[in-house]
């Protein structure tokens, strides 16, 4: 999918005439949308789901309900932000979508300022991610620079050891510990140890898998 300049709205609902209610919605407020009536059409479409969207879901629908699709894009990797919509909503559904990660989850016929609202959240958020998740990849390309050594050098640096208990560790002279700390700190882009921990700390949920 082709990345858009506005905001994008994905709707999934097997009734046409609320498709086509909430497109023209949407983009009077100047948003982007691609409208489909089940979870197999955007799924498998040919490209991945853009960034700077968000995606209004119907619960019931043919085929993969939308529950049941949350839960896919979730094992898939995909953290695009999800509001929920329903006709025939109960509190287990609502609680589940809730703590699932859904945003919003909005009973049928609803007000069309509380969809934008949602909408208007859902796109922050994912803003927010998106954000943060290019912070995350371009600090896991700088640790991914670092020689095997100064990954050895970095974990023991941050959990606070001093330069010569990382060289009895190691085996290394203090002055070689000294190198490899100056080196790792030059590739990681950080001045001082707190900006260091903190860098790793980041990493760490990555590295750890």
């Amino acid at each position: 999918m082709d990345e858009h300049s506005s905001p994008l709205v994905f709707v999934v609902d097997d009734d046409a005439h609320l498709r086509e209610a909430l497109a023209n919605l949407f983009r009077s407020v100047g948003m982007s949308v691609e409208l489909f009536g089940s979870t197999s059409e955007l799924l498998y479409r040919p490209a991945k789901i853009s960034a700077g969207s968000c995606l209004v879901l119907d619960i019931r629908l043919p085929g993969v309900s939308g529950l049941d699709f949350q839960d896919k894009l979730a094992n898939l990797g995909n953290n695009i932000p999800i509001i929920f919509m329903t006709g025939h909503g109960d509190v287990p559904m609502s609680v589940r979508a809730m703590k699932a990660g859904a945003i919003d989850f909005l009973t049928k016929p609803f007000r069309d300022q509380d969809i934008l609202d949602a909408v208007s959240n859902a796109l922050v958020l994912d803003r927010a991610r998106r954000t943060s998740d290019g912070e995350l990849s371009a600090l896991m390309t700088r640790y991914e620079s670092l020689t095997a050594r100064e990954r050895e050098v970095i974990a023991l640096v941050t959990s606070g050891l001093m330069n010569k208990q990382i060289g009895w560790e190691l085996g290394l002279s203090e002055i070689t510990v000294k190198i490899h700390r100056s080196h790792l700190m030059e590739k990681m882009a950080v001045r001082t140890l707190a900006e260091l921990v903190k860098a790793y700390e980041a990493l760490r949920p990555v590295l750890n898998k």
